[in-house]
């Protein structure tokens, strides 16, 4: 046996998933997360796994990045600009958080105003060296530097580096010379983009975490060695794809949303297996909810996120909204004797209060509990017996303050957090100009499937997906991502003057970025994706145009025009005759590292039986509801609800008026 293994470090649990590529099986596990130090979850869940010498790859899925910018732990960092530019990290944007908080106070970039320093250089907007680089005040500075002994990394952005890139890796190699082993981030490596608040706070959060992820991800691979784990090791991309520790060591930033993907990445070739082309998933941890679309069977990317309101990160990756509820999101009264239900978490230590570890706050886990949805002795299929008494004690409050029976809070608390959801799913679907009615609703995460039901009935969403291993459904992802590269470079040319031979030098140098990245990865067959960033002149956002262009002939040019017409009047509904910008040239290179075979299930010999019953909070009280065990499903079962469908990480939770049929490989497929 030979195992690909998914590893994804939750803020609760840690999930792994093993598909045994010989024998087409998948094994699926999870233990609790040590948030004080995440390799040791890693190591639990190896233990537990046993045949560690059969593992061959190992993908994972990791909040050390994600962690360190949220938490502000990070490098004390040097930012080194081109004289006169030291305060654009600082300036920032003009916009506001709340408009009308005269409290309000913009957050700081992750520099110190003291550790900007200018060098004298210039770079004009024609990539045109107007000043040289003073190399011996470069040296001064990493001088300086060193004798202080506080800086802990470097970020250098230039002006209009991402045209002429010499200035920037000339400083690279003289703080290499003068200050070995210290972290240098440089622009061109990082963002070679306009716009220079975005380049200038993706470089700073780079080299801010870069430290932190060498120490960790170094730690993680020395450990493993250490358990006999001989396997490859790759993380993942925050655009889905995979990337080796020393790349990610080498660009932490890539990995700034790295756990998220692999939910989207699975329900993607789930989808795709079904003939499914439309997908809204949503992945409900025990901390947050993360929501995203799969459109005509195409995850969506975006660059324009911010890991934290104000600190802008401009990186490729899966667009991923995430709200803080979770199971173990905390529920309250507030001030204004309303119920309010998260963002704040339990998380794991202590957790829930039905976890029996000193939690003693009413969640929506606890809730879940009280209602009869999750049973108490199934729990990680009876290997955490859940305490109802305390789920029940720490509800009560809320229902006394608001004159209500147990249930009946605990059924206020899960409607909250369901509002919540809902909130979240429109901002991908309705804000969007998607219609509901033409998606799936795909739950995952160990408690998304609970609320799989409600959710489709209060966002309008007529039928909804529970795939197999929905505990551990970004792990599974893991074990079929493809390796991925993007490559951008702001290059300006217009209709009116199109420089054929600077877009085919553009494109061809940003093709050979990806396939060499791919080649070092050991990736050599690598498909490539190119499109452009256009405008009219004179508009400031973009739309991306796909291509396949690559030399621009003047019938290529003429196709790139056509499109970029015909998709701003499908966007926009109008099109314009003025002329037309190109901005920025993408590449995107994959190489497919993860195919994967669903393995399928007995067919129904009969119809599905339950294991037993107990009484759930439905709506207005108690019903007597059948609770059937997923792995006694086959393929063709049928479930009328009220019903659950309890496995050993989740329970489905099936409402009055819905119905549930199993797929060939294991899916549930739920219709009202």
């Amino acid at each position: 046996m030979a195992y690909r293994l998914g590893i994804d470090i939750g803020g609760t649990f840690t999930d792994f998933v093993a598909y045994d590529e010989s024998g087409r099986a998948l094994r699926a596990w999870k233990n609790l997360s040590t948030p004080h130090d995440p390799i040791q979850g890693i190591m639990t869940g190896l233990r537990a796994f046993g045949d560690i010498p059969a593992i061959r790859a190992i993908r994972l899925g990791t909040t050390v990045a994600t962690n360190a910018l949220l938490e502000g732990k990070g490098a004390r960092v040097a930012y080194v600009t081109t004289r006169g530019f030291r305060d654009v990290p600082f300036i920032g944007r003009g916009n506001r958080r709340h408009h009308y908080d005269l409290a309000w106070v913009k957050p700081k970039p992750f520099v110190m105003r003291r550790d900007a320093h200018e060098v004298d250089e210039r770079v004009g907007a024609d990539g045109s060296v107007l000043q040289p680089l003073d190399e011996a005040a470069v040296a001064d500075l990493a001088e300086r530097l060193a004798a202080e002994g506080a800086v802990e990394a470097v970020a250098v952005v230039l002006l209009h580096s991402y045209l002429a890139p010499e200035h920037e890796r000339r400083i690279k190699a003289i703080f290499a010379e003068r200050l070995p082993g210290l972290p240098v981030s440089i622009s061109y490596e990082v963002l070679p983009k306009w716009k220079e608040h975005f380049r200038a706070s993706t470089t700073i959060c780079d080299a801010f975490i870069k430290p932190v992820v060498g120490r960790q991800l170094g730690a993680m691979r020395r450990q493993l060695a250490e358990q006999g784990v001989a396997a490859g090791i790759v993380v993942m991309r925050s655009n889905g794809g995979e990337m080796s520790l020393d790349a990610a060591v080498a660009q932490p930033i890539q990995i700034a949303v790295s756990g998220p993907t692999g939910g989207v990445i699975a329900a993607k070739r789930v989808a795709a297996h079904l003939g499914l082309p439309n997908l809204v998933t949503l992945d409900m941890g025990g901390t947050s909810t993360d929501v995203s679309t799969v459109v005509d069977g195409q995850e969506k990317f975006t660059t324009d996120f911010e890991i934290s309101w104000g600190r802008p990160i401009q990186v490729p990756m899966i667009d991923i909204r995430t709200i803080g509820a979770g199971g173990g999101s905390i529920a309250r009264i507030d001030a204004g004797g309303m119920l309010v239900v998260g963002p704040e978490s339990a998380g794991a230590d202590p957790g829930p209060a039905c976890y029996g570890r000193g939690g003693s706050l009413p969640t929506v886990t606890d809730a879940n509990v009280v209602l009869g949805r999750i049973g108490a002795a199934n729990f990680l299929g009876g290997t955490m017996a859940l305490d109802a008494a305390a789920a029940r004690a720490a509800v009560d409050p809320i229902g006394q303050a608001l004159g209500l029976s147990v249930e009946q809070a605990a059924l206020a608390i899960v409607r909250i957090a369901n509002n919540n959801m809902v909130g979240a799913l429109h901002t991908v679907l309705t804000e969007q100009g998607l219609d509901p009615r033409d998606f799936v609703l795909v739950a995952f995460g160990g408690a998304g499937p609970p609320h799989v039901s409600d959710l489709m009935s209060e966002a309008a969403i007529p039928r909804g997906l529970v795939p197999n291993c929905p505990g551990q459904f970004s792990a599974f992802g893991f074990t079929m991502a493809d390796a991925r590269v993007d490559r951008a470079r702001t290059v300006q040319l217009t209709s009116r003057a199109f420089d054929r031979a600077r877009a085919a030098a553009a494109m061809g140098d940003l093709v050979a970025e990806c396939r060499a990245e791919l080649a070092a990865q050991g990736h050599p067959e690598v498909a490539i994706r190119r499109s452009v960033e256009m405008r009219y002149l004179g508009q400031n956002y973009e739309l991306e145009i796909p291509t396949e262009a690559d030399s621009f002939t003047e019938d290529e040019v003429a196709a790139l025009l056509a499109t970029f017409h015909a998709q701003h009047e499908a966007r926009f509904g109008f099109r314009l005759d003025d002329p037309m910008e190109m901005v920025n040239f993408l590449v995107t290179g994959t190489a497919r590292t993860g195919d994967l075979d669903f393995p399928s299930i007995p067919e129904a010999d009969g119809p599905a039986l339950p294991r037993g019953r107990r009484p759930v909070w439905f709506g207005d009280g108690f019903a007597d509801t059948p609770v059937y065990a997923r792995d006694d499903l086959r393929a063709g079962h049928g479930i009328t609800g009220p019903a659950l469908v309890e496995e050993a990480a989740s329970v489905t939770v099936l409402d009055p008026g819905k119905s549930l049929t199993v797929d060939r490989t294991g899916n549930l497929l739920i219709t009202a």
